[in-house]
């Protein structure tokens, strides 16, 4: 069996990165895993993008998890009830799960860090901070929470995952204000898999097996510990793969990549559908894009077959939805459609027609290969029917900061968003209410009170085909508003040594890359 735990030095020299060599005893398995995107926080209660959310999953545990299929199942609480009203769950916490200073985790954790999570009220508290009082969430017992909703709330237990449980006493003990801001800013005090045991911010993040986790390990071997890789230098990631120090690759590689990495010895790429989708974001609020014609007049401007086949290879999506949302889909959507005639057509119909060219900003994520071929594309077919774009690259960022206002959003940004909890609320409320307006998900700015009707009477429909059909409604305004172009379903693709076996995608953002799930076998 190959260890991987060569040094990095020379690689990562070459990409200006300051990487330090494993140096691990030959028992322990040291996995590389290349990520595009900085670690900005550790914070389970500020984390907001895939990256910080890859971190979050292995050093933290929730009330519940997320399997392969999607359910919801249990993970710190071994079971739950809801109260006849569906305003209020109590659930019971598991027996023997521990932190990993090992202490036990009781309801006054679960208490503590949910009132966390709405004071500081930033990552994931968007989901909870005008559904529960911190008054409601109580310690029934030491090992019963119970959490009180203002009101009906349907898709409620498909937010639990995101409750992140915190080693209250522990950071209690850092005379670190209420809250250990700082602390938790650094460092890492869940009951998950693995703990955070070195970060060098934009380079390299190390986290460690915790070998008493409740969850028990996989019968093979298990990875000891994880080696978050920083950077977008594909050269970098070939070069550690030629070497056989990759343990897996970031999901953003070009085909070139990928193709190479694959045709070296002990490599595959694994490959999934997703529940993620990648669009173009429309800024309704910003000229020209604030014209329905200019941004039907896009959609109609997109090689489809080009961008899905070729540039990046993925599914159909003709919704805002993806189809592996079977029950929700509305499948009686037209298929996307490269037509320049009715392009141009549109434009004609819109006010902007006559004041040809039509100048327009594209943004998408600097040095990201396939991005920037999408750009090009993008550039040469609106502008032979009358646009004058723009390009704009931006590191990431700067996009999240553009985003926060209409007014800096770019007029059409290439953005991938895949659910955050796993329930079709997550696609339609963080990216299209105006609740949850100024963030990069929310990049079309769609602001529409009919819009934000369909979202809310979902969020109170308790009945699962109603509240399904309420979702194909939603999906069937945001095709004729055009809030943005959904341009494919992503199949996720990542380069991986053969040895690492195990993995399953999940359709929640990041929660396939918890590594306890995973183990190294080497077979043939």
């Amino acid at each position: 069996m190959k260890i991987i735990k060569r040094s990095l030095l020379a690689v990562a020299l070459a990409a200006s990165t300051a990487l330090a060599s494993p140096a691990l005893a030959q028992d322990k398995l040291s996995l590389v895993v290349n990520v595009v995107q900085i670690f900005g926080t550790v914070d389970p209660a500020k984390i907001t993008d895939y990256t910080e959310y890859m971190a979050a999953v292995n050093l933290y545990d929730a009330l519940t998890t997320v399997d392969s299929d999607g359910a919801v199942v249990p993970q710190l609480a071994e079971s739950w009830e809801v109260s006849d009203d569906n305003k209020t769950y109590t659930f019971k916490l598991k027996q023997g799960a521990t932190f990993q200073d090992g202490s036990p985790v009781e309801a006054k954790d679960v208490v503590y860090s949910m009132k966390r999570l709405l004071t500081l009220n930033e990552g994931p508290a968007y989901l909870f901070s005008d559904l529960v009082k911190p008054e409601n969430v109580r310690a029934v017992d030491d090992m019963t929470v119970e959490i009180k909703l203002e009101r009906v709330y349907a898709p409620f237990i498909s937010n639990t995952p995101l409750i992140l449980v915190v080693n209250s006493d522990l950071l209690g003990e850092q005379n670190d204000g209420e809250w250990a801001e700082n602390y938790l800013g650094e460092n890492s005090a869940g009951a998950g898999p693995y703990s955070l045991t070195g970060w060098t911010r934009g380079a390299e993040m190390i986290l460690r097996r915790y070998e008493g986790y409740h969850a028990g390990w996989p019968n093979e071997r298990p990875v000891d510990e994880l080696r978050f890789v920083v950077t977008r230098d594909e050269a970098t990631v070939r070069a550690l793969a030629q070497r056989g120090e990759l343990g897996m690759s970031s999901q953003y590689q070009s085909n070139e990549t990928y193709a190479a990495i694959e045709a070296l010895d002990n490599y595959k790429v694994i490959k999934a559908q997703t529940a993620t989708g990648f669009y173009l974001k429309l800024n309704n609020k910003l000229a020209p894009t604030d014209d329905v014609h200019i941004r039907r007049a896009i959609a109609y401007a997109m090689d489809y077959a080009t961008i899905r086949d070729v540039i990046y290879p993925g599914g159909e999506m003709k919704s805002a939805l993806a189809p592996l949302f079977a029950d929700a889909f509305l499948d009686t959507l037209p298929e996307p459609e490269f037509n320049l005639e009715k392009a141009a057509e549109e434009v004609a119909k819109s006010k902007y027609a006559g004041q040809e060219p039509i100048k327009i900003s594209h943004s998408y994520v600097a040095n990201t290969a396939f991005e920037e071929e999408i750009g090009l594309l993008f550039k040469a077919t609106l502008e032979s029917i009358g646009f004058s774009v723009d390009l704009q690259p931006e590191p990431w960022n700067r996009i999240t900061e553009l985003a926060t206002k209409p007014e800096t959003t770019p007029n059409t940004t290439q953005v991938f968003y895949g659910p955050t909890y796993p329930s079709p609320d997550s696609v339609f409320f963080v990216q299209y209410h105006s609740k949850a307006a100024g963030t990069w998900s929310s990049m079309s700015w769609a602001a529409d009170p009919q819009i934000d009707g369909l979202i809310d009477k979902s969020r109170e429909t308790v009945d699962a085909d109603a509240r399904n059909d309420v979702y194909k409604e939603i999906q069937a305004k945001l095709h004729d508003k055009q809030a943005e172009v959904p341009l494919l379903t992503q199949l996720k693709r990542m380069a991986a040594h053969k040895c690492l076996q195990g993995y399953k995608e999940v359709p929640m953002q990041s929660w396939d890359y918890d590594f306890s799930r995973m183990y190294w076998k080497c077979e043939g």
